[in-house]
């Protein structure tokens, strides 16, 4: 069940800098012969763009037939991956440039190529600035941020059932089992402008936290209680274990992607070395 809530924002941690421990994993599924999702988890060398614009987490699931769905992903996590992190200072301002600047090169790209007609692709992504969290979304892969033992739905599908379910049209267990639950109004490339969601949560990244993004082909198959239960878990690659396992069991007849972050206040240290995850199939 999801409740709103504000938090501080003041910071709490005045002396030391916020690391994070991140886990990615992406697979194929039971029914499909290539992985059209993408994955990746940035944490910049640099101290100053650290502070400045804080660590990235994307999850993208492609569309499109044969490869192409592949390159629409991989093209939105490279292109809002490096747009962001070299425009300015300001985090929503870059993820607003990144989505455009990702929109167009999958539309022209696909314009250009024949064969990459329609491609297209969600794209969640999440900027932590300190304990803030700056979201830039669209389609329906999600975020989702675990506290205190609940699990808030920090993205909105861009679904036909989602304003279906917006406009009273159908209750939340009729959607569940919708007949269009796959038809997305918005995906990034298959117009040539797109807006995105881009927007800072009202929520803190706090430690025992987790934040969780992940594709379609995951979250279909838990309630948000069940999602909570798992995330209850303490260790990251236990979680991604424990759902990855599930899913597949339960047949697991898409792509599926899992990142997820958590927060832990360390002294900077030399021992502690840049990590980039990245997992693109």
């Amino acid at each position: 069940m999801f409740w709103k809530k504000r938090f501080s924002k003041n910071p709490i941690h005045s002396n030391s800098e916020i690391q994070y421990r991140a886990i990615a994993v992406t697979d194929t599924g039971s029914s499909r012969n290539h992985n059209e999702d993408a994955v990746r988890f940035i944490r910049p060398a640099d101290p100053a763009v650290r502070k400045a614009k804080g660590c990235l987490a994307i999850v993208a699931d492609g569309m499109g037939g044969h490869a192409s769905g592949e390159i629409a992903s991989a093209l939105a996590i490279d292109t809002v991956a490096e747009e962001y992190y070299e425009y300015g200072n300001h985090p929503l301002k870059a993820l607003k440039s990144a989505a455009k600047s990702a929109n167009e090169t999958i539309w022209t790209l696909a314009s250009d190529n024949q064969n990459l007609r329609g491609m297209g692709t969600t794209c969640t992504a999440v900027a932590i600035v300190g304990q803030a969290l700056f979201i830039m979304h669209i389609g329906d892969s999600r975020a989702y941020l675990y506290k205190r033992d609940t699990i808030i739905q920090l993205s909105e599908d861009h679904t036909y059932v989602q304003e279906l379910l917006n406009a009273g049209k159908i209750t939340p267990v009729e959607a569940e089992n919708h007949p269009d639950g796959n038809v997305l109004t918005k995906s990034l490339g298959t117009d040539k402008k797109r807006t995105c969601d881009i927007f800072e949560s009202d929520y803190r990244f706090e430690p025992g936290d987790k934040l969780l993004l992940c594709s379609d082909g995951l979250y279909e198959y838990f309630s948000s209680q069940e999602l909570a239960a798992c995330l209850k878990e303490q260790d990251l690659g236990d979680i991604s274990k424990m759902l990855s396992e599930n899913v597949l069991e339960m047949g697991a007849h898409d792509n599926f992607s899992i990142l997820l972050v958590e927060e832990k206040v360390d002294q900077p240290s030399s021992s502690n070395p840049t990590r980039v995850i990245s997992t693109v199939k």
